[in-house]
């Protein structure tokens, strides 16, 4: 069903400065993730690593909810936690965690990054957000990037059918869990839609517990580490950032932000894993980087995007220099 929501008003200059800063710590701990994926993922399988990243997430979630005295969120909100929930967190993590073991990064990241894209769509389609011409042009920039990065470290591994289909159902399941959230975003704060949301896909990964019981007894201490990690930071405080940057923005934008990811990626790879750079991941870099100012950047007057969205440039990405791509799954930019 189509919705018309009233546009955005202008924020404030401080409440545009702490938009900006819950965009940018969003994207940096969403690249610092695939480190941690690598690391849990050689002793937890799929189902087992995305149940115990969600289980940590909801714990942490949870006691600060208590801690604020927060409660529930208004009637309203709980469609959109329930659809963003199930999606977005469950099936999203499950789905892009096994599709990384299917196929090679460089295909994983051409087909996940199809995810900005149809946030944007859906965003049109479903929020009534339109598509500047400026948010169109920078994604199509951002994803040409993705594309080369995703070139330069094809053919060091083999594609599956499944896995393709995996890595496309993990784009499809992100994009429609954002745009399922944004609602449930005027009708609760941040913290309460992402609490809810986290349990939710927790209790939907309920399945994976015997798997992830027999891992954890097998698994080595930094694995466990790495998906306690996880759930602390890339999910409980990136998803929280995430829902209060989007709730002053459209979903067309924050996906577009998105493609910061793969640029900071790269870096903490080349910085933590001495992965070494490559003229294709920097090429590619570069190019997702310059999608995202474009996208991100407002018309002379500014009218017309404000209209649409009101606080839509204010949730810029980091500006990070451009960085090459590592051999593994740097290059995706949504919600890891």
């Amino acid at each position: 069903m189509t919705t018309t929501p009233t546009p955005l008003p202008v924020p404030p200059p401080s409440q545009r400065r702490r938009a900006v800063a819950a965009a940018c710590t969003t994207v940096v701990l969403w690249a610092s993730a695939f480190v941690s994926i690598r690391s849990a993922g050689e002793a937890y399988s799929p189902g087992a690593l995305a149940l115990g990243r969600l289980a940590t997430g909801a714990l942490v979630l949870g006691a600060i909810l208590l801690v604020r005295r927060e409660g529930l969120p208004r009637r309203g909100a709980w469609p959109g936690i329930v659809t963003s929930g199930v999606l977005w967190f469950g099936l999203y993590m499950v789905a892009l965690n096994w599709g990384e073991q299917e196929v090679d990064a460089g295909t994983a990241a051409m087909l996940v990054n199809i995810g900005p894209i149809l946030m944007a769509l859906l965003g049109a389609r479903m929020l009534g957000e339109g598509l500047p011409r400026r948010l169109v042009t920078g994604m199509g920039i951002s994803f040409a990037g993705a594309v080369v990065v995703g070139l330069g470290m094809s053919g060091h591994g083999s594609s599956s059918v499944l896995g393709v289909v995996l890595c496309v159902l993990a784009a499809v399941a992100y994009a429609a869990g954002v745009v399922s959230q944004k609602p449930a975003l005027e009708h609760g704060s941040s913290l309460q839609i992402n609490t809810f949301g986290c349990l939710i896909g927790a209790v939907a990964c309920l399945p994976f517990t015997g798997v992830l019981v027999s891992e954890a007894a097998d698994a080595p201490l930094p694995a466990t580490l790495n998906m306690v990690y996880l759930g602390v930071f890339p999910t409980a405080l990136a998803f929280t950032t995430w829902g209060y940057a989007l709730a002053r923005t459209t979903a067309g934008r924050m996906g577009a932000t998105t493609y910061a990811v793969p640029a900071i990626v790269v870096l903490m790879a080349w910085v933590l894993l001495d992965e070494v750079p490559t003229l294709l991941g920097v090429l590619g870099g570069a190019l997702c980087l310059a999608g995202v100012a474009v996208s991100r950047s407002r018309a002379r007057g500014g009218a017309g995007d404000s209209a649409r969205g009101g606080a839509g440039d204010t949730a810029a990405p980091p500006t990070a220099a451009p960085n090459p791509a590592p051999a593994e799954p740097a290059a995706r930019s949504e919600g890891s």
